[in-house]
Protein backbone atom coordinates (compact mmCIF):
# COMPACT_ATOMS: atom_id res chain seq x y z
CA UNK A 1 0.00 0.00 0.00
CA UNK A 2 1.21 3.29 -1.17
CA UNK A 3 0.25 6.09 1.34
CA UNK A 4 -0.71 8.99 0.05
CA UNK A 5 -1.12 10.90 3.60
CA UNK A 6 -0.38 10.09 7.02
CA UNK A 7 -2.71 7.94 9.32
CA UNK A 8 -4.76 10.28 11.34
CA UNK A 9 -3.14 9.16 14.58
CA UNK A 10 0.23 7.63 15.17
CA UNK A 11 2.35 5.94 18.17
CA UNK A 12 4.97 7.63 19.57
CA UNK A 13 7.97 5.96 20.93
CA UNK A 14 9.92 8.58 22.72
CA UNK A 15 11.74 7.85 25.69
CA UNK A 16 10.11 3.91 25.39
CA UNK A 17 13.32 1.15 25.12
CA UNK A 18 13.86 -2.83 24.55
CA UNK A 19 11.24 -4.57 25.38
CA UNK A 20 9.00 -1.98 26.44
CA UNK A 21 8.94 -0.13 23.03
CA UNK A 22 9.06 -4.16 21.56
CA UNK A 23 5.21 -4.43 23.25
CA UNK A 24 3.96 -1.01 22.96
CA UNK A 25 4.33 -1.14 19.26
CA UNK A 26 3.18 -4.88 18.79
CA UNK A 27 0.02 -3.93 20.93
CA UNK A 28 -0.17 -0.77 19.11
CA UNK A 29 -0.82 -2.64 16.05
CA UNK A 30 -2.65 -5.07 16.96
CA UNK A 31 -5.36 -2.65 18.68
CA UNK A 32 -5.76 -0.97 15.04
CA UNK A 33 -2.56 1.99 15.18
CA UNK A 34 -1.22 1.75 11.54
CA UNK A 35 1.53 4.64 11.95
CA UNK A 36 4.53 4.53 14.20
CA UNK A 37 6.84 6.94 14.80
CA UNK A 38 10.75 6.84 15.10
CA UNK A 39 13.58 8.83 15.59
CA UNK A 40 17.62 7.54 15.65
CA UNK A 41 18.13 10.18 18.80
CA UNK A 42 15.57 7.57 20.24
CA UNK A 43 17.96 4.38 19.32
CA UNK A 44 14.86 2.02 19.78
CA UNK A 45 14.88 1.71 15.86
CA UNK A 46 15.91 -1.72 15.92
CA UNK A 47 13.30 -2.80 18.83
CA UNK A 48 10.20 -0.97 16.83
CA UNK A 49 11.25 -3.15 13.93
CA UNK A 50 10.88 -6.06 16.63
CA UNK A 51 7.60 -4.98 17.72
CA UNK A 52 6.66 -4.65 13.41
CA UNK A 53 7.75 -7.66 12.06
CA UNK A 54 6.30 -9.80 15.12
CA UNK A 55 2.76 -8.19 14.72
CA UNK A 56 1.57 -9.99 12.12
CA UNK A 57 0.41 -6.77 10.51
CA UNK A 58 1.46 -6.80 6.92
CA UNK A 59 4.99 -4.27 6.36
CA UNK A 60 2.81 -2.93 3.47
CA UNK A 61 -0.13 -1.89 5.75
CA UNK A 62 1.94 -0.40 8.60
CA UNK A 63 3.27 3.64 8.15
CA UNK A 64 6.84 3.97 9.64
CA UNK A 65 8.41 7.65 10.45
CA UNK A 66 11.76 8.02 11.81
CA UNK A 67 14.17 10.78 12.37
CA UNK A 68 17.80 12.06 10.87
CA UNK A 69 19.70 13.50 14.14
CA UNK A 70 21.27 16.82 13.69
CA UNK A 71 24.92 15.46 13.59
CA UNK A 72 23.99 13.68 10.01
CA UNK A 73 23.31 16.10 7.92
CA UNK A 74 26.21 16.05 5.93
CA UNK A 75 25.09 14.21 2.80
CA UNK A 76 27.12 11.29 2.51
CA UNK A 77 26.17 11.21 6.55
CA UNK A 78 22.39 11.23 5.99
CA UNK A 79 21.99 8.64 3.36
CA UNK A 80 24.09 6.09 5.75
CA UNK A 81 22.70 6.81 8.20
CA UNK A 82 19.28 6.34 6.79
CA UNK A 83 20.41 2.98 5.79
CA UNK A 84 21.41 1.87 8.89
CA UNK A 85 17.88 3.08 10.74
CA UNK A 86 16.27 1.03 7.33
CA UNK A 87 17.80 -2.36 8.41
CA UNK A 88 17.48 -1.83 12.28
CA UNK A 89 14.01 -1.27 11.26
CA UNK A 90 14.01 -4.73 9.46
CA UNK A 91 12.15 -3.14 6.20
CA UNK A 92 13.41 -2.02 2.82
CA UNK A 93 12.39 1.23 3.06
CA UNK A 94 10.67 3.87 5.79
CA UNK A 95 7.37 5.78 4.47
CA UNK A 96 8.72 9.09 5.70
CA UNK A 97 12.22 10.27 7.03
CA UNK A 98 12.49 13.53 8.44
CA UNK A 99 15.12 15.70 9.47
CA UNK A 100 15.12 16.12 13.06
CA UNK A 101 16.09 19.59 13.93
CA UNK A 102 17.21 22.56 11.54
CA UNK A 103 20.99 21.74 11.61
CA UNK A 104 22.01 24.09 14.87
CA UNK A 105 23.27 27.60 13.88
CA UNK A 106 23.16 26.47 10.06
CA UNK A 107 26.39 24.44 10.54
CA UNK A 108 25.06 22.70 7.66
CA UNK A 109 23.22 24.26 5.39
CA UNK A 110 19.87 23.51 4.55
CA UNK A 111 20.40 23.22 0.55
CA UNK A 112 22.93 19.97 1.69
CA UNK A 113 20.74 18.39 4.00
CA UNK A 114 17.36 18.40 2.28
CA UNK A 115 18.46 17.81 -1.25
CA UNK A 116 20.42 14.79 0.47
CA UNK A 117 17.22 13.64 2.11
CA UNK A 118 15.33 13.87 -1.41
CA UNK A 119 18.61 11.75 -2.71
CA UNK A 120 17.32 9.11 -0.37
CA UNK A 121 14.02 9.56 -1.20
CA UNK A 122 14.83 9.03 -5.21
CA UNK A 123 17.08 5.87 -4.06
CA UNK A 124 14.32 4.44 -2.37
CA UNK A 125 14.74 4.98 0.83
CA UNK A 126 11.61 6.65 2.31
CA UNK A 127 8.51 6.53 0.01
CA UNK A 128 8.34 10.42 1.80
CA UNK A 129 10.26 13.12 3.23
CA UNK A 130 9.53 16.25 5.49
CA UNK A 131 10.51 18.48 8.52
CA UNK A 132 10.50 18.08 11.98
CA UNK A 133 10.88 21.21 14.59
CA UNK A 134 10.93 23.75 12.16
CA UNK A 135 10.03 27.67 12.04
CA UNK A 136 7.87 29.61 9.53
CA UNK A 137 11.07 30.78 8.15
CA UNK A 138 12.22 27.74 7.57
CA UNK A 139 9.73 26.07 6.15
CA UNK A 140 9.83 28.74 3.37
CA UNK A 141 13.14 28.40 2.55
CA UNK A 142 12.97 24.45 2.54
CA UNK A 143 9.77 24.99 0.09
CA UNK A 144 12.02 27.33 -2.08
CA UNK A 145 14.92 24.31 -1.67
CA UNK A 146 12.31 21.50 -2.66
CA UNK A 147 10.61 23.28 -5.15
CA UNK A 148 7.83 20.43 -6.67
CA UNK A 149 9.35 17.59 -4.37
CA UNK A 150 6.39 17.58 -1.34
CA UNK A 151 7.23 18.81 2.21
CA UNK A 152 5.09 15.29 3.66
CA UNK A 153 4.97 16.91 7.07
CA UNK A 154 6.47 19.26 9.66
CA UNK A 155 6.31 17.57 12.93
CA UNK A 156 6.36 20.07 15.89
CA UNK A 157 5.05 20.34 20.21
CA UNK A 158 1.43 20.86 20.29
CA UNK A 159 -0.87 20.49 23.11
CA UNK A 160 -3.07 22.30 24.81
CA UNK A 161 -0.99 24.46 26.51
CA UNK A 162 0.99 25.25 23.62
CA UNK A 163 -1.43 25.62 20.52
CA UNK A 164 1.93 26.60 17.94
CA UNK A 165 -0.57 28.45 16.18
CA UNK A 166 1.71 30.23 13.95
CA UNK A 167 3.72 26.94 12.66
CA UNK A 168 0.58 25.22 12.52
CA UNK A 169 -1.10 27.64 10.43
CA UNK A 170 1.77 28.83 8.34
CA UNK A 171 2.54 25.10 7.43
CA UNK A 172 -1.00 24.45 6.32
CA UNK A 173 -1.04 27.77 4.54
CA UNK A 174 2.26 26.12 2.73
CA UNK A 175 0.07 22.88 1.94
CA UNK A 176 2.35 20.93 4.55
CA UNK A 177 0.28 18.41 7.18
CA UNK A 178 1.25 18.94 10.86
CA UNK A 179 2.23 16.53 12.77
CA UNK A 180 2.00 17.10 16.18
CA UNK A 181 4.18 15.62 19.16
CA UNK A 182 3.76 15.25 22.80
CA UNK A 183 -0.32 16.26 22.26
CA UNK A 184 -0.72 15.08 25.70
CA UNK A 185 1.78 17.46 27.48
CA UNK A 186 3.41 14.40 28.97
CA UNK A 187 0.37 14.09 31.03
CA UNK A 188 -0.58 17.44 32.48
CA UNK A 189 -3.27 17.61 30.10
CA UNK A 190 -4.93 15.15 33.08
CA UNK A 191 -4.94 17.85 35.91
CA UNK A 192 -6.40 20.47 34.07
CA UNK A 193 -9.90 21.06 35.31
CA UNK A 194 -11.15 22.82 32.01
CA UNK A 195 -10.36 19.67 30.02
CA UNK A 196 -11.59 17.30 33.20
CA UNK A 197 -14.90 18.96 32.30
CA UNK A 198 -15.14 18.85 28.98
CA UNK A 199 -14.34 15.07 29.27
CA UNK A 200 -16.75 14.49 31.73
CA UNK A 201 -19.20 15.97 29.44
CA UNK A 202 -18.20 13.63 26.55
CA UNK A 203 -17.32 10.38 28.87
CA UNK A 204 -13.91 10.57 27.84
CA UNK A 205 -10.66 11.24 29.74
CA UNK A 206 -8.93 14.58 29.52
CA UNK A 207 -6.43 12.65 26.90
CA UNK A 208 -9.14 12.08 24.60
CA UNK A 209 -9.92 15.57 24.45
CA UNK A 210 -7.04 16.69 24.09
CA UNK A 211 -6.12 14.02 20.78
CA UNK A 212 -9.73 15.16 19.69
CA UNK A 213 -8.52 18.95 19.55
CA UNK A 214 -5.29 18.22 17.68
CA UNK A 215 -7.91 16.38 15.76
CA UNK A 216 -9.85 19.42 15.16
CA UNK A 217 -7.46 21.38 13.93
CA UNK A 218 -6.28 18.95 11.20
CA UNK A 219 -3.16 18.02 12.78
CA UNK A 220 -2.00 14.54 13.42
CA UNK A 221 -1.38 13.45 17.09
CA UNK A 222 1.46 10.76 18.12
CA UNK A 223 0.91 10.28 21.69
CA UNK A 224 3.04 7.27 23.39
CA UNK A 225 1.68 4.96 25.59
CA UNK A 226 3.05 1.92 26.44
CA UNK A 227 -0.28 0.52 27.96
CA UNK A 228 -3.25 -1.53 25.67
CA UNK A 229 -6.05 0.34 27.47
CA UNK A 230 -4.58 3.91 26.60
CA UNK A 231 -3.83 3.04 23.56
CA UNK A 232 -7.32 2.12 22.42
CA UNK A 233 -8.45 5.36 24.59
CA UNK A 234 -6.24 7.61 21.83
CA UNK A 235 -7.72 5.95 18.81
CA UNK A 236 -11.43 5.95 20.19
CA UNK A 237 -10.50 10.17 20.45
CA UNK A 238 -10.91 9.63 16.74
CA UNK A 239 -14.77 9.06 17.10
CA UNK A 240 -14.80 12.30 19.48
CA UNK A 241 -16.35 15.67 18.08
CA UNK A 242 -15.76 18.73 19.88
CA UNK A 243 -18.45 21.64 19.72
CA UNK A 244 -16.87 25.26 18.90
CA UNK A 245 -17.58 26.31 22.47
CA UNK A 246 -15.47 22.77 23.71
CA UNK A 247 -13.22 23.89 20.82
CA UNK A 248 -12.87 27.53 22.14
CA UNK A 249 -12.24 26.53 25.99
CA UNK A 250 -9.53 24.48 24.78
CA UNK A 251 -7.76 27.58 22.57
CA UNK A 252 -7.96 29.65 25.60
CA UNK A 253 -5.35 27.07 27.64
CA UNK A 254 -2.63 27.99 25.32
CA UNK A 255 -0.36 29.36 27.76
CA UNK A 256 3.02 28.95 25.06
CA UNK A 257 4.24 25.94 27.70
CA UNK A 258 7.10 24.34 25.54
CA UNK A 259 8.29 21.28 26.76
CA UNK A 260 10.67 20.01 23.75
CA UNK A 261 13.13 23.60 24.18
CA UNK A 262 17.15 22.13 24.00
CA UNK A 263 19.67 24.68 23.92
CA UNK A 264 19.97 23.82 20.05
CA UNK A 265 16.67 24.37 19.10
CA UNK A 266 15.77 27.53 16.68
CA UNK A 267 14.74 30.69 17.70
CA UNK A 268 11.07 29.86 17.77
CA UNK A 269 7.82 31.64 16.66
Amino acid sequence: MAFDALPPIGMGTFRLKGDDVREAVRSALSLGYRHVDTAQIYENEAAVGDGITTSGIPRREIFITTKVWFDRLRRSDLINSLQTSVQQLKTDHVDLALIHWPSPGDEVPMEEYLTALRDAQREGLTDHIGLSNFTCAQMDQAKQILGDTPIFTNQVEVHPFLANRKVVDHAQKLGIPVTGYMPLAVGKVMEDDILREIAKSHHATPAQIAIAWCLSRGVVPIPSSTRPKHQTQNLDALKIELTSDEIRSIDALDRNERIANPDFAPEWD
